[in-house]
């Protein structure tokens, strides 16, 4: 690990949600909409270490889930409309919802990664 005197402490939670470096908080974090940079372009991290997995994607289920269905059961309860209509209405902001907290919520899996010095998980081989 590099000295940390050079670069004071970055708060995981905002750069992550903003997709910046999560050491400097200033070299951006994604090359695409999903794909992680190799490096930091303002500190030079190595992103090598950067493996989110698919945590943002349960939690993304999780949160638009609850958000859809909450609206989906209030409608239908309320005003009880054709399937057409839930379709028309649900499906579009389903894939809008997801779409935009799937990008944050992953440059926080990896910002919280890098804080944390999460690392893969390996087997004890200290009997012999």
């Amino acid at each position: 690990m590099e000295d940390k005197a050079h670069f004071p402490p970055v708060n995981p939670v905002s750069a992550g949600l903003a997709g910046k470096c999560p050491r400097c908080g200033q070299g951006r974090l994604f090359d695409g909409f999903l794909s992680v940079r190799s490096s930091c372009s303002a500190c030079g991290l190595d992103y090598s270490f950067a493996d989110s997995g698919d945590g943002p994607a349960v939690f993304v289920i999780m949160i638009v889930g609850f958000i859809v269905v909450g609206l989906v059961l209030f409608v239908e309860l309320s005003f009880q409309p054709p399937i057409w209509l839930h379709l028309l209405l649900w499906l579009p902001l389903t894939v809008v919802l997801a779409a935009s907290v799937l990008r944050p919520l992953k440059g926080l899996m990896i910002a919280l990664q890098f804080r944390h010095q999460a690392e893969e998980g390996r087997l004890d081989d200290s009997d012999g």
